[in-house]
């Protein structure tokens, strides 16, 4: 039974980062913070969680719809996002039923391009800082003590605009005479995203034998707010483009299932892991304006993992390769589309995988 309830806890601990995947600017939510030891197996269900988390990706490869643009790397003409990610989250457990977490994410990004310093000269912009916290309460739907087999967890919460959502660094050929100039650096690697948002998650576990279960994710962010009040300067690049002169402040989503499997014998407190996943930023919000710069899209992955217990310290680790990846058409492609006759779809950056590496350690 242990091992079954250790085998689904580090499965929802592979929640990690949800965190921009290239150019779709998916920002990081944070690491899943609920555990799922059994409160009979407990002498108190009550105290302190500690989670660490670091994701890294590259992305490079542009799609238009989930159609590979392959004349870009031939051409050298690729954006190019490096991106690391340290999620730090505090969690308190008030008993076997409920716990609130507080996170906040530290990020290094950088960004390679050709298109935002004149399309002459390919140079670098970059961004460092915490991005926007995370104040989220949980709470399982089933009485633990009763619900041995599988469990239900509901959580909801609010994001708050902490990172800097009008980061700059310097541009080249833009400016005056062709010189230099101070810009905001992309959507994809600003610190935030400048909104107050509605944080609302499920997760859950089943055990379907031993040392086998199930588990399940779904993220949503609602964002009301519609634009930052960022500049893009995009409209410099066509007057087509004057909705896009001001990034959007966008949803996001994230939507896991998958096996994992607790190991035997000598390999024991070791628990690996298969799942699918998918994350993504919607065309439109759920509520509020969709007005401003976006680039939606999703990714959908397969995500193999692997975990080891030691004593009150879970070190795992999780890399989603990507296997279909779609730049949507946004607002103003449609808009275009309209008003020109012709059909309009943006491009985006996408990383073939990301890795992810932390650990969770019980006070």
């Amino acid at each position: 039974m242990k091992k079954i309830l250790l085998s689904a806890a580090v499965c929802l601990a592979f929640y990690s980062q949800v965190n921009a995947q290239g150019c779709v600017a998916i920002r990081s939510t944070g690491m899943m913070s609920c555990t799922m030891d059994h409160p009979e197996e407990e002498a108190s269900a009550k105290g302190w969680q500690i989670n660490v988390a670091h994701r890294y990706f590259k992305s490079f490869r542009h799609f238009k719809g989930d159609e590979e643009q392959k004349e870009r790397l031939e051409q050298n003409t690729e954006v190019i996002n490096w991106q690391h990610s340290l999620d730090l989250t505090l969690l308190r457990h008030f008993n076997n039923k409920w716990s609130l977490s507080v996170g906040i994410p530290v990020l290094a990004n950088k960004r390679s391009s050709l298109y935002e310093h004149g399309r002459t000269e390919r140079h670098s912009s970059g961004s460092a800082g915490i991005g926007d916290a995370r104040i989220v309460g949980y709470r399982w739907l089933l009485d633990p003590q009763k619900a041995t087999k599988g469990n239900l967890q509901l959580g909801l919460g609010v994001k708050l605009p902490t990172g800097n959502y009008d980061y700059r660094d310097t541009f080249y050929n833009v400016g005056p005479d062709g010189g230099t100039q101070e810009r905001p650096v992309d959507q994809s690697i600003q610190l935030g995203d400048g909104g107050v948002g509605a944080i609302t998650e499920l997760n859950g576990y089943y055990m379907l034998a031993s040392h086998w279960s199930t588990y399940g994710n779904v993220y949503y962010l609602f964002n009301p707010r519609g634009e930052n009040g960022t500049r893009t300067f995009r409209e410099t690049l066509s007057p087509l483009r004057a909705n896009e002169a001001i990034m959007s402040v966008p949803d996001q989503y994230m939507v896991r299932l998958g096996v994992s499997h607790s190991l035997p014998g000598k390999l024991k407190g070791m628990v690996a892991s298969l799942g699918a996943r998918m994350e993504g930023v919607p065309v439109e919000d759920a509520i509020g304006s969709s007005k401003g710069f976006r680039r939606p899209g999703y990714v959908q992955s397969v995500e193999p993992g692997l975990s080891y217990q030691l004593n009150k310290v879970n070190f795992f680790a999780s890399v989603p390769v990507a296997f279909k990846r779609d730049r949507l058409q946004s607002v103003t492609d449609k808009e275009v589309t309209a008003q020109t006759g012709t059909y309009t779809h943006g491009d985006a950056a996408f990383s073939d995988y990301a890795v992810n590496i932390g650990c969770t350690i019980r006070l």
